[in-house]
């Protein structure tokens, strides 16, 4: 008999509590050893429309769904009593006729009517509120063609009668295949056609069935499934997304979007896609941090890990460490210098220099992101350099002092034989310029947005404009760490071949919409390439996010400590919280707010490595790559963020905007680290970044 586990099953039990979720395991097990065991008190759940479904008690109150037959036992659902059993009696399996891929179906009788929910009828166009008929979204779409997508048969009318405001409320009562289909449809785009399976083939293997639905063949298997939850964006490609992995393109490619919409994913698909069809190549995947690049390893591995000779072939590194290790096999070893070291060196020109009045700080982002960045070599350079990035205007006999001072730091760098990373990577791309080898043959990147200008220098270098040699994966409105910069004057032209992604997959669409706020409808960079998030969607609903304003600290962590509890009281495991600060100087803030919720914390240091059973506490700096069902966004208080000590150090009023953006896209990112539930908090006067998430000032407390 086929032991199977439906992800209804494990989503269902994800929000059952700590104890429960034991009782449930348990019985899960037993069954997989011997389902027929007298023991088990198995009952046919006479009242569903499928007579394959019975019940199986874990608990006191607590019942799995099971759908039974001889061939094959499948875990579906695990609620308390009545909510299982109305699940089940609202449910179906049975195989698509046009797709013949097995599908837990919503029997379309049950639902009474298909209500839209008030949170989304206030957001209805105005066009619609002024009494004209909302535009029907697929009334022009063949029936053929939607049951191509996965839509069941009983739904096809309702999806015929579908408008922007009852969309998403209609996609939660269809297959997640048809679903995304019609969300793909409804964004302009043109979803790709599943292959129909063979009248003879089982309904389980098809792709889409294999999304949903897993084997388990033994009980480890079982308990790491039940133990962590297959993530199932991460194996399985949605429609929307395939064709960007697997395309084939004339020289660098980016996809882009907000967060949530599975770039990441795209990435670690198309580095596995471009080993699996080059068996002979070298790829590269690679981040700008040893922390996501930790992270996208793990997933890799998830990825392929029935394919252990193709993990061989894909090097997961940051660029850092890919610099150091081709540094060190094709120049030896060399001694690179700490952000102190040049800081000591710049403070000490700076001194031997009189007659300026520049800052360390000035004198420091200059370097960084100047004279080091493009490895300027000569006043004429620098005199001469665009300025992209750095706003504040100087006249010329300004810059010929700064460069004296530069002069004096690089020459005092030299004289200890330290080499920046700029420096090293600069070296590493004249090499690969002379190179009829290059070390990788591909080189996938996530998170571009936040690649430096030597770290693209290089991958221009390693790329050589070769047919698919790069392709980028990056979301302009989550740049935190660099200044904007041409990739185009690099020799990367994306131009042509840059896509957005807009469907998210991780956050509701209440919480994506309010995020959205703090970044406008579109992003353009440097070269003019725009991402429009204007059109994004979410696969799924939530309740909107609280915003709450208090008087003092303690207000403030006495209301987050009994948020986070009744969160736990509704299912929530402590693991599935995150907790976020502008920066180390807020953190007491945020440990004493868990403590007073009773949880058990682990503050996150630059590893980012969440621990089962514990409230993660994190800075904002290192939100990348993290998610959780329900995030606390603490101390956003006015000084904090945007933070004044940034501000206090602008040297021109011009500068002003790119701290505001960068703070602006923190705490999007903190924002958008949530899937169901946000709560926003700071302490009176507040963020002026809350006035976009539509905070009322007056409504402290």
């Amino acid at each position: 008999m086929e032991f199977r586990i439906a992800d209804t099953f494990t989503d269902s039990l994800a929000r059952l509590t700590g104890d429960e979720q034991k009782g449930v395991k348990t019985t899960a097990f037993d069954l997989q050893l011997n389902p027929a065991h007298p023991g088990m008190s198995l009952h046919r759940i006479e009242h569903s429309k499928d007579k394959h479904f019975w019940s199986v008690r874990a608990g006191s109150d607590i019942r799995i769904i099971l759908h039974k037959t001889q061939a094959s036992l499948l875990l579906c659902y695990v609620d308390h009593h009545d909510k299982a059993y109305d699940w089940a009696a609202r449910r179906k399996l049975e195989t698509h006729p046009s797709t013949g891929a097995a599908q837990l179906v919503e029997v379309r009788e049950t639902v009474q009517q298909v209500m839209v929910p008030v949170y989304v009828e206030a957001e209805l166009p105005l066009a619609a509120r002024a009494g004209v008929p909302p535009k029907l979204l697929f009334a022009n779409t063949p029936n053929d063609e939607l049951l191509r997508y996965g839509v069941p048969v009983e739904w096809l009318a309702d999806v015929k009668e579908a408008t922007e405001a009852s969309l998403l409320i209609l996609a939660d009562h269809l297959p997640a295949e048809a679903a995304e289909a019609l969300l793909e449809l409804a964004t302009g785009g043109k979803p790709r056609v599943p292959t129909p399976a063979a009248a003879t083939a089982d309904p389980f293997d098809h792709p889409d069935a294999q999304r949903r639905f897993r084997v388990m063949t033994n009980v480890a298997e079982l308990d790491a499934a039940l133990n962590f939850p297959w993530d199932k964006w991460t194996v399985f490609l949605h429609p929307e997304q395939r064709q960007w992995v697997e395309r084939d393109y004339n020289g660098p490619a980016r996809v882009s979007g907000s967060a949530g919409t599975g770039k990441t994913i795209v990435a670690l698909h198309r580095a596995a896609y471009l080993a699996r069809h080059h068996p002979d190549c070298r790829v590269l995947l690679t981040t700008f941090s040893d922390t996501l690049a930790s992270a996208l390893h793990t997933k890799l591995k998830r990825l392929v890990s029935s394919e252990p000779r193709l993990v061989e072939r894909i090097d997961v590194l940051s660029l850092n460490a890919v610099g150091l290790r081709l540094t060190k096999a094709q120049q030896g070893a060399i001694n690179l210098a700490s952000r102190a070291a040049v800081q000591e060196a710049i403070d000490a020109a700076s001194k031997a220099v009189d007659g300026h009045k520049f800052s360390l700080h000035f004198l420091v982002t200059e370097w960084e992101q100047i004279v080091d960045a493009w490895q300027l070599a000569s006043w004429e350079d620098y005199r001469d350099v665009s300025r992209l990035g750095r706003k504040t205007r100087l006249p010329e006999p300004q810059r010929a002092v700064l460069w004296t001072i530069f002069e004096h730091a690089r020459a005092a760098l030299t004289a200890q034989k330290l080499v920046t990373h700029a420096g090293m990577f600069t070296r590493l791309a004249a090499t690969l310029a002379d190179s009829t080898h290059p070390p990788y043959d591909f080189a996938v990147v996530d998170e571009a947005q936040d690649l430096s200008v030597a770290h693209l220098r290089f991958l221009a270098a390693l790329g050589a404009n070769r047919p698919d040699a790069l392709f980028f994966a990056g979301d302009l409105g989550q740049r935190i760490f660099q200044q904007p910069f041409s990739w185009k004057s690099l020799g990367v032209d994306i131009r042509g071949r840059s896509r957005t992604l807009r469907i998210n997959y991780r956050t509701s669409h209440q919480i994506r919409q309010q995020a959205d706020r703090l970044l406008g409808d579109q992003a353009v960079d440097v070269d003019g390439n725009t991402e429009n998030r204007s059109d994004t969607v979410s696969v799924f609903n939530g309740p909107p996010p609280v915003i709450r304003v208090f008087k003092n600290e303690a207000a403030e962590i006495e209301a987050v400590g009994a948020w986070l509890a009744a969160q736990v009281s509704a299912g929530i495991l402590p693991h599935e919280f995150g907790v976020f600060v502008r920066s180390d100087a807020q953190l007491h803030r945020a440990q004493a707010a868990v403590a007073a919720s009773e949880l058990p914390f682990k503050v996150l240091d630059e590893h980012a490595e969440t621990t089962n059973g514990e409230v993660s506490i994190i800075t904002m700096h290192l939100a990348k790559g993290l998610e959780f069902r329900a995030v606390v966004v603490m101390a956003c208080d006015d000084e904090v963020i945007p933070l004044q000590e940034r501000i206090e150090t602008v040297g021109d009023d011009a500068d002003l905007q790119e701290v505001y953006d960068t703070e602006r896209h923190l705490l999007y990112v903190a924002c958008t680290r949530a899937r169901d539930q946000l709560l926003v908090t700071g302490v009176a006067p507040a963020s002026e970044f809350l006035d976009d998430f539509g905070f009322v000032r007056e409504s402290m407390e």
